[in-house]
């Protein structure tokens, strides 16, 4: 069920993130907390990308939802290596308007 994807390739944690839902993210995150493992909860639900080749943190800012990026950053803390974030450039990636992920969310923060 957590891992499953729709037509974009995305799982319902990402819907929940491009979203803004916070309250719901918390509660998939204990749900996946319960039933995936460690490597699973990075991969999947911290690092994954949908079909567009966009991450969790992109469709987040998106939302234009600050509050679901810092849980997304808190929760990057917990779980990913320094060397992880980095590599990943979760907070540098740009789309198709070649904005970073924090341009993003500044521009439409509500």
């Amino acid at each position: 069920m957590l891992l499953l994807t729709d037509g974009e390739g995305r799982i319902v944690w990402q819907l929940a993130a491009y979203s803004g839902k916070l309250d719901v993210m918390q509660r998939l995150w204990e749900l996946a907390k319960k039933r995936l493992t460690p490597e699973e909860l990075k991969n999947e639900m911290l690092l994954r990308t949908d079909g567009e080749g966009k991450n969790v943190w992109q469709l987040a800012a998106y939302s234009g939802n600050l509050d679901v990026i810092q849980l997304l950053w808190e929760l990057a803390k917990e779980r990913l290596t320094t060397e992880e974030i980095k590599k990943t450039e979760m907070l540098l990636r740009t789309g198709s308007t070649r904005r970073k992920v924090w341009q993003i969310a500044a521009y439409r923060a509500n």
